[in-house]
């Protein structure tokens, strides 16, 4: 899929055939045509030795960590089929441009569940299907007719990857990127966080899920289920601040001076010189031991792009925060 928005099925196959005719009209009779077959000979190539070349995602999941999940597995190889509702997937209203992005590659097409037809068609999807990727709570899944039993008894091969919010018998409470951070301690009210990483956290969780139930399968020859909360992702995201590495006043949460983030003359900058030989250049440079008197005072000198290129120079992690 490139920058066209999903549509009906017959839509998504009237793009495939759009970049087909291009693609004819770009060989035929032209001087280059050898040199774009030879390309086009080594994508193919290419493609086939992908490490998930030859296998087959359908996936349900809309928002954020569903398709970050699925760009990934599509990026290794696999063709993905994303299935919308009618109403498409929210992400392309919020972020046009990432929506794309992630669906790069991918046939969109969009089917009302709710209709016989379309289930039809779902499960004519899935009995080619390696692997099924949700993203819907598991009382929603059930009135459609895709809980984890009833697949498996249809389609023993099947993989299912299922990203929750809360697993257990919170599996059905409601919740948001916003609420498992919270849940978590990763907030500072009243800055909302910069990244959901939650729901990124949950797509590596789950992409790493797939493929350890891709690698079961093959040992097994029978597919099987897993399930990825996003509350529990936060948490595991969350280790550092629990241990109090990042805590406010540890190590990595300000009591440190060579790690943290100082002004400069126009801004800030983020200093990392957490191991010996980059405190060592950085204490030999200004002049003092590494307290943060003397490193307020030392950074206040340069803007922010001076002092990332002085970084650069003396090989020490200096950036400047935009």
């Amino acid at each position: 899929m490139t920058g066209a928005a999903p549509g009906t099925a017959a839509a998504s196959d009237d793009r495939e055939d759009s970049a087909g005719s291009a693609g004819s009209a770009g060989s035929a009779g032209s001087a280059g045509s050898a040199d774009s077959d030879d390309s086009t000979d080594s994508a193919k190539q290419s493609a086939d030795a992908a490490p998930l070349a030859g296998t087959r995602v359908v996936t349900l999941a809309l928002n954020v960590p569903g398709p970050v999940m699925a760009a990934r597995m599509r990026t290794l190889g696999a063709a993905v089929h994303k299935v919308e509702p009618p109403s498409g997937d929210p992400l392309a209203a919020y972020a046009r441009a990432w929506y794309e992005e992630l669906a790069e590659g991918q046939h969109v097409v969009r089917l009302d569940l709710h209709r016989a037809d379309a289930r039809d068609e779902m499960g004519r999807l899935l009995a080619e299907a390696d692997v099924l990727v949700t993203a819907t709570r598991p009382a929603a899944l059930a009135r459609l007719g895709l809980e984890w039993a009833g697949l498996h008894a249809r389609f023993p091969r099947l993989c299912h990857v299922a990203i929750v919010g809360s697993s257990g018998a919170d599996g059905d409470r409601a919740g948001h990127d916003l609420t498992y951070a919270a849940a978590a301690g990763l907030l500072d009210p009243p800055s909302l966080p910069r990244t959901l990483l939650a729901d990124l956290a949950g797509a590596e969780q789950a992409f790493g899920a797939c493929l350890a139930a891709l690698l079961g399968r093959h040992r097994t020859g029978r597919g099987s289920y897993a399930e990825v909360a996003l509350a529990s992702a936060a948490h595991d995201f969350a280790a550092p601040l629990r241990h109090g590495l990042t805590a406010p006043g540890g190590l990595l949460g300000g009591g440190l001076p060579q790690y943290g983030l100082y002004r400069s003359a126009d801004g800030w900058i983020a200093l990392a010189a957490l191991e010996p030989h980059f405190a060592a250049r950085l204490s030999a440079a200004c002049g003092g031991e590494l307290t943060h008197a003397c490193l307020e005072g030392f950074f206040r000198e340069r803007t922010s792009a001076g002092w990332q290129r002085w970084g650069d120079e003396n090989d020490i992690p200096v950036v400047a925060v935009d």
